[in-house]
């Protein structure tokens, strides 16, 4: 056996627990606290909340939020379905790379993607100039709350597609069998039998979707629609002030419906039974389809493959574009917007590898202490790391930055400057949102090392740090890796905690350099172009974490071969 708790392990254990109670769980706390203070008389009161429900803005923006939240779940879930139910209950060829397709709208930050979808659906877009042109009508795709639905269903439908094609293909296939015995069939056998059984991945990627477009700043600013709480939030504490109670009340009801969602999900799901009786699952028995449903069904897949790429289209359209308004494409192309990006403004690109760099590394050292502690220690309370750690999950960027306003802006550093507009902060407040997802990463790296190899590493006479360093780092790495990859490519396009927290256009990122840009029509195309940087920083970065992953993957299978 491994020894009892060591001063070291202590030691981590409370720098870690410090960290997390400075950075995250001091913030949020903070802003909990204003939300519920009286600020004249600084005493408890439910006034703010009461003056929150009583003024006219606030309740639109509450219910646009989450009307918003619930219609990108229902259209998410319309473009999703066809896409998962064909390629995991068909013999439907190419549904690998279909698959692959319907995962790229991730990799371009939504706020980037309100902008292009514009070019194509605005009022004055191509679709709707041709339409016009051609039909003499438009159809208001991107008017108003229809604009953000439209925008964030194609952004986050993945999650809901991911998660449903996972749950379809894990089905026992002997239950549709035996449904197929008793007559059900087509469409009466998905929605009675196949789609029940999967409710789960559903729920899982429908509660996914809710909250990130609950949750998110940057659309509803880049489409000029601020009668949502999120922008509320902003234009209360980046108007009025940190002092103002109104921007933590809102803060506080994004957290509490974050929260919420999540518990409905649970509880959606509590008491029902959908584990398969095959051991391994078996997955669905896949049929093929006659000729006629196979151009119906590739018909629909193509379709909704071209609206959901339709963005990236357009970003890079834009990029390369001299001038592109009032026309169903551009009047000429130009290389020059990417020359300007790279000539003028490279602190944009320049800052955002040194803060995602940093976050992703700071992740890296907590995630594997986290889960080292966690698997590995004896300290009787090592699991509320893990448990305070991934509580960061259901704290949007926007609340968090107005903690660190709120927590850090009365200390002044030794050159006059707020420590919370510090650039240091802002990778701090980067890792602190991404950290869930290292230390996932790094926790199943971690339990996939047995701790046989590190007991005769020490009964060899190494001491604990250098088995640490030589035996479980080395063996984690594939896993270490991932993380480190998801949690840089994913802060390299943070918008919320960037926008609260940057003071100076020197110190900016490149996700605050691409809305700075986007807010006028002569910028546009540098800004494309700093969007078409950040989508290959995701998408490389994705491709990697991927690729170390199924190695990963492989390596364990080929070790449960050998055992």
């Amino acid at each position: 056996m491994l020894s009892k708790v060591s001063f070291g392990e202590k030691g981590l254990f409370f720098v870690i627990a410090l960290f997390l109670l400075i950075f995250l769980v001091g913030p949020i706390v903070q802003v909990f606290y204003v939300a519920f203070i009286d600020v004249n008389t600084n005493s408890f009161t439910l006034n703010n909340f009461a003056d929150f429900f009583n003024t006219s803005l606030f309740r639109e923006s509450f219910y646009n939020s989450f009307y918003v939240s619930a219609m990108s779940v229902v259209l998410a879930s319309i473009i999703s379905l066809p896409l998962a139910y064909y390629t995991s209950r068909f013999d439907f060829k190419g549904s690998v790379i279909i698959q692959s397709l319907g995962f790229i709208p991730l990799i371009m930050p939504p706020f980037v993607g309100a902008v292009a979808m514009q070019l194509f659906f605005g009022e004055n877009g191509s679709i709707n100039l041709y339409l016009d042109d051609t039909f003499g009508f438009k159809i208001p795709f991107m008017d108003g709350l229809n604009g953000v639905i439209f925008v964030q269903s194609i952004h986050y439908f993945p999650f809901i597609l991911l998660n449903l094609s996972a749950a379809l293909n894990n089905i026992d296939k002997s239950m549709e069998e035996s449904a197929q015995n008793l007559g059900s069939k087509g469409f009466g056998l998905f929605r009675k039998i196949v789609f029940p059984l999967a409710m789960p991945g559903y729920i899982a990627g429908a509660v996914l979707v809710f909250i990130k477009v609950f949750d998110d700043l940057g659309t509803p600013l880049l489409l000029n629609v601020n009668n949502m709480l999120a922008p509320q939030a902003y234009l209360r504490i980046s108007s009025i002030g940190i002092d103002d109670p109104m921007g933590y009340v809102i803060a506080v009801v994004l957290v509490i419906f974050s929260l919420l969602a999540l518990g409905i999900a649970g509880w959606a799901l509590k008491g029902k039974d959908y584990s398969t009786t095959q051991k391994g699952g078996g997955g669905l028995n896949k049929r093929k389809m006659t000729k006629i449903q196979a151009v119906g069904a590739y018909s629909i897949v193509i379709f909704i493959l071209i609206l959901v790429l339709s963005p990236h289209f357009a970003l890079s359209i834009l990029s390369f574009a001299t001038v592109w308004s009032y026309s169903i494409l551009p009047d000429a192309y130009t290389s020059a917007h990417y020359m300007e990006v790279f000539t003028e403004t490279p602190e944009f690109i320049t800052n955002t590898l040194l803060y995602a760099s940093g976050a992703a590394i700071l992740d890296i050292i907590l995630g594997v202490s986290i889960a080292y502690l966690v698997i590995r220690s004896k300290i009787k309370i090592r699991k509320t790391l893990d448990y305070v750690a991934m509580s960061a999950l259901a704290v949007p960027g926007l609340v968090l930055a107005i903690g660190y306003l709120r927590s850090f802006s009365d200390i002044e550093l030794p050159n006059g400057q707020i420590l919370a507009s510090w650039w240091l902060m802002l990778v701090i407040a980067l890792a602190v949102r991404r950290l869930p997802y290292a230390l996932r990463a790094c926790t199943a790296a971690l339990q996939q090392v047995s701790v046989s190899l590190e007991e005769a590493s020490e009964n060899l006479g190494a001491s604990k740090f250098k088995t640490i360093k030589k035996i479980t780092i080395p063996l984690m790495a594939g896993g270490i890796l991932a993380g480190f990859v998801t949690s840089f490519a994913t802060a390299a396009v943070e918008l919320s905690a960037t926008i609260m927290l940057i003071s100076s256009e020197s110190d900016a990122p490149l996700a605050y350099g691409i809305y700075i840009f986007m807010q006028s029509a002569s910028g546009r195309g540098a800004g494309a172009a700093l969007g078409i940087i950040a989508v290959i920083i995701v998408a490389f970065g994705t491709f990697i974490s991927h690729r170390f992953m199924e190695r990963s993957r492989k390596q364990r299978e080929g070790n449960n071969k050998d055992e």
